[in-house]
């Protein structure tokens, strides 16, 4: 692990190994069979509340710090030369982008354009106003939730990854995608010392 200035690393939007992203798909499968809306909530709560922890543990600097670390299950080989700050700033764009496909699938209508890794990618020169940006994003997506009807809508929206998603999957992906992050951010705190 290091701070490298700027590693070679595959393209935003290369994607998973083609093995972990089979196992993943089927893990997510079975997390959307077992799971609830409110489990889904929850675990979304749990993760926000321990990446808050995680950020508040560091200092300014420490959070502008970019560094390199092994990349993580689930984690693009593009995503492993963050900083602190910028892993924020990358779930407030994807909870930005998962409250309006949660949204419009439970308007009945589909979201313009089509999803992409490649396109959440953060700005590497954010700074610390993404705190409160992030925090709003996470506000934003659980009152959408909060006051969604069934999640369960007819209409999906395809993730790159998963394939056309109810807006139920949706929410499910949100949690699951925020314990991702938070992994992500304990390996840069611990490997930035």
């Amino acid at each position: 692990m290091s701070t490298l200035e700027e590693p070679i690393l595959e393209p935003p939007g290369a994607g998973l190994p083609e093995v972990e992203l089979f196992f993943g798909r089927l893990i997510f499968a079975l997390k959307c069979r077992t799971g609830s809306r409110g489990s889904f909530t929850a675990q979304f709560e749990r993760e926000r509340s321990e990446i808050r922890s995680l950020v508040d543990s560091c200092g300014e600097e420490q959070r502008s710090r970019r560094v390199l670390i092994p990349r993580l299950r689930g984690l693009e080989d593009s995503s492993r030369h963050w900083s602190v700050w910028m892993t924020l700033d990358h779930l407030r764009i994807t909870n930005e982008a998962f409250s309006r496909v949660i949204s419009s699938l439970v308007r009945g209508s589909l979201p313009e354009g089509v999803a992409s890794t490649a396109a959440v990618k953060p700005d590497p020169a954010v700074g610390g106003e993404v705190d409160a940006m992030y925090e709003k994003s996470c506000d934003d997506l659980l009152s959408i939730i909060a006051r969604a009807g069934d999640l369960r809508t007819e209409l999906r929206y395809a993730h790159p990854w998963f394939g056309p998603l109810d807006a139920s999957r949706w929410h499910a992906l949100s949690a699951m995608h925020m314990g991702i992050h938070r992994a992500q951010i304990a390996r840069i705190l611990s490997a930035a010392h």
